[in-house]
Order: C-alpha cells, then structure tokens, then sequence
C-alpha cells in the first residue's frame, strides 16, 4: 500500500521494531520502569518528532499505537508501531538516536486511521524452550547433567497438541474477557531446544508462557495429559492445581501480520541490527560459557571425579 503524505509533511507509517527485552520492564510505558516504549519515544524527542514532556516521559505522535504489549523480559524481532510521521523518518535515520538493544529494520507506509494494535489480524511468538531429548543418545551427557530440564518429545508434542485449536484458556490467564482463541501450535527441535510457536489473532496476559510451562510439565513426566485437558475445561482451576508461566527471556514476538501493510525491509537498519544483536548474543554465550565451566566444576566435585 501507497498512502499519500498530508500537507503537514507527515505520513502513517508503521515500523518493525526488533528489541532485546532483557533489560527492560516491558514494552508499554510505566512510572518509574525503563520500557522499550520509552526507548522509541526518546528517540523521538531526540530527532524533535515530538515535544519531550517532564522528567523522562514524552508525548506521542498522533496515531500512535503498538502491536503488543509485550512483558519484562520478552524480546521481539517484528513488534509493530505506526504513527503520523515526518516523511524523511526512515528505519534508518529512527536508529540514530536509538540504543544498540533496539532497533527498527523495516517500514510500511499506510493509510491514515491504521492502528497497529486493531488492524493486526495474526499474531506469531516463538518460546525457545531449554529441553534436551530425555534418552536420546546426542542428548544424554546434557540430560545428566541438566535431568529437570528434559523432555520426553513424544510426550511434549501430545500436550501441545491438545492446545491447538479453538478453545476458553480461562484458567490460563489472569485476564477475565477475550480468553477465546483459536490458536495455532506447534514445536520444532533445533538440538537442546524446543522452538514453539503459538499463533493466534491476540493473545490473553502471559498465555503463551503458561501453555509452554503446561506442556514442559507433561514432557517432564510431572503431569499427564488429562492434567491439559482439566486446565481447558470451563470450570476454574484452584491454585495448586494451576500453572505458573515459564520463564519470560527465552520468548519473542516473532510476526504480527497486517492484511494492507506491505513492509519493506531497510538493508541498511537491518544490518545495523544484525551486527548489534550477534554482538549481544555472542556477550550471552561468553556469560553462559562461564557459569557452565563453574556447574561443570561443581559437578566434577559431587562426582568425585
């Protein structure tokens, strides 16, 4: 889609916003919290888009809004804002004045009254789930030495299989309305990991993190499926019988999809944010190479070996 510039020299343009959410306290502005929205909107006073407000909090552009809200810790390759914008504010130039931890890499240019957050018609998040394969042969010295973390596949898959499909995840979220999905759920094992993605039209608070600890809990053996089946059931779920969501840092938005929003893909932005997220991922192996040698010791120590 083509949409015209107005006489004010400004655009709708929407933004794919790709971030490392570790070190922030979410995507949506909050007092006191640094947010990924913060980031966005600093960067914004910064290039005079908008009027920097008291303090660190700033107004927004007209039409501003967001795919998602994403929680503390999550991170998202293709989380989408749009707003009126100056013509020349290209992924590009965003990045100027944008931490390494954030970057925008493509823009679609689309009609005014688009809103990023109800024009959005699938949502897509990838949990990258630490579960070596319980008894497999490639999987079995990581199995000794993480045994909480492995899964049984087969088992993995049955429970997430029972997730797909049309149902009230009531006693999967803390959300009281819009806990009817229709999601759609699969995983792929790359090594150690399980990718799973989970793709819906919206998705109820922390829902992706919890199915993820439900089916993490039968491919454990801790729980079996009829467990599943009682947790999509309409009656409510007492607390010792619930499940907590898993951890926030392994997840990501990975795609939102808009039916009349053609982006494209800044080569330059994109590579900006390529070189800037491989240094942030090879800072994370560094940091988890050592602390594994110091568990690789300690169990060198309880082996007696």
């Amino acid at each position: 889609m083509t949409a015209a510039s107005n006489d004010r020299g400004t655009i709708t343009r929407a933004f794919r916003v790709a971030y490392d959410g570790r070190g922030y306290a979410g995507f949506q502005r909050q007092p006191h919290a640094s947010t990924v929205a913060d980031a966005l909107l600093e960067a914004l006073a910064e290039h005079g888009v908008v009027e920097r407000g008291d303090g660190s909090t700033h107004a927004t552009p007209a039409g501003y809004a967001a795919a998602g809200r994403t929680d503390a810790g999550v991170s998202a390759v293709a989380q989408t804002v749009a707003f009126e914008a100056p013509t020349w504010l290209t992924p590009r130039a965003f990045n100027g004045h944008l931490p390494g931890s954030v970057r925008v890499w493509a823009a679609a240019d689309v009609e005014g009254g688009f809103h990023a957050t109800h024009d959005a018609v699938q949502r897509t998040y990838r949990y990258h789930l630490y579960a070596p394969e319980s008894g497999s042969e490639s999987g079995s010295d990581r199995t000794r030495r993480d045994p909480e973390h492995a899964v049984d596949d087969d088992r993995f898959r049955a429970a997430l299989a029972r997730f797909d499909g049309e149902h009230d995840f009531h006693n999967l979220t803390t959300d009281e309305t819009g806990t009817v999905r229709d999601l759609d759920a699969r995983a792929t094992r790359e090594g150690d990991a399980l990718v799973v993605e989970l793709s819906a039209d919206g998705f109820p608070r922390a829902l992706v993190r919890r199915v993820v600890a439900a089916v993490r809990a039968v491919g454990r053996g801790t729980a079996d499926l009829a467990w599943i089946d009682r947790l999509l059931a309409a009656e409510p779920v007492s607390g010792d019988r619930g499940v907590g969501p898993a951890p926030p840092e392994p997840l990501v938005l990975w795609d939102v999809t808009y039916p009349d929003a053609e982006f494209t893909v800044d080569r330059e932005a994109a590579e900006s944010a390529r070189v800037a997220f491989g240094e942030r991922h090879r800072d994370a192996r560094h940091a988890a190479a050592a602390t594994g040698a110091v568990r690789d010791r300690l169990i060198s120590a309880v082996d007696g070996e």
